[in-house]
């Protein structure tokens, strides 16, 4: 079921969102070489909590592993998603995405980026920059009338056309009072299908972009997702408002 949000309700959205786009600042500034995943957590948990609002992702369960035991999703390179804070230290040359879910007065934001760690090649720099610049064609496909279709076609024209695989198993939701809501958001499809795009639809765009092709599989946590050639993956997320027909991204400083 979708749930379309009143103005209030978006009001409520937009204060996580908030939130999550000021601690994905935060733990950008803190990335470097040496630094852990596990203290890139510490600080974005910190911040969450000081203003009065809840890590979403700490004790998420899903069926067949563990309840996710950080506030961050911390994935280095080959690993695309769900990567969990560790004491292992960053190496100059990664990339590494960092996801962000806030709760809040019952209202959950939801986003991520990719950060380089010190000096990356060019063809990473090139994936990160494809990747987020797929992310804003989607969202600007996400207005009143327009498909969730039209959304994952243009992620998947720019990609594909810089010869990226775009990850199929995973894909963008609606969020709300739950992290994940339906509409599913895939970042490939074709113009004009799918559900139709309406006023106070709230949703999550976020392309999942590898080097290589688009097969993933999970590693033994059951949580990290991984490439399954072993080249290097991006992501990109915001969470977006439907308001007055248009797309209007939440998660911004």
């Amino acid at each position: 079921m979708i749930f379309i949000k009143t103005k209030s309700e978006i009001e409520k959205i937009r204060e996580s969102c908030q939130i999550v786009a000021e601690t994905l600042q935060l733990v950008k500034k803190n990335v470097r070489p040496g630094v852990t995943t596990l203290e890139l957590d510490k600080i974005a948990e910190d911040y969450i909590m000081s203003n009065d609002a809840i890590p979403a992702f700490k004790g998420y369960s899903q069926a067949g592993s563990i309840d996710f035991p950080g506030s961050l999703c911390t994935s280095i390179d080959e690993e695309v998603v769900h990567g969990i804070p560790k004491a292992r230290p960053l190496l100059e040359g990664e990339i590494l995405s960092i996801d962000v879910g806030v709760l809040k007065n019952g209202y959950y934001g939801d986003a991520a980026l990719s950060i380089a760690v010190g000096e990356i090649s060019e063809e990473k720099q090139k994936l990160m920059q494809v990747t987020e610049e797929s992310l804003y064609l989607g969202i600007k496909q996400a207005v009143k009338g327009n498909r969730v279709g039209d959304i994952g076609a243009a992620v998947q024209e720019l990609c594909e056309a810089n010869n990226f695989g775009i990850v199929r198993e995973l894909c963008g939701h609606g969020v709300g009072k739950h992290l994940h809501e339906d509409p599913q958001v895939p970042n490939y499809g074709k113009k004009n299908t799918g559900t139709v795009l309406r006023e106070g639809m709230t949703m999550a765009i976020e392309p999942m972009v590898n080097m290589g092709n688009y097969k993933v599989v999970v590693g033994e946590d059951g949580w990290t997702v991984k490439t399954a050639d072993g080249k290097p993956s991006a992501h990109f997320e915001h969470t977006i408002a439907i308001v007055n027909g248009n797309s209007e991204i939440l998660t911004v400083c």
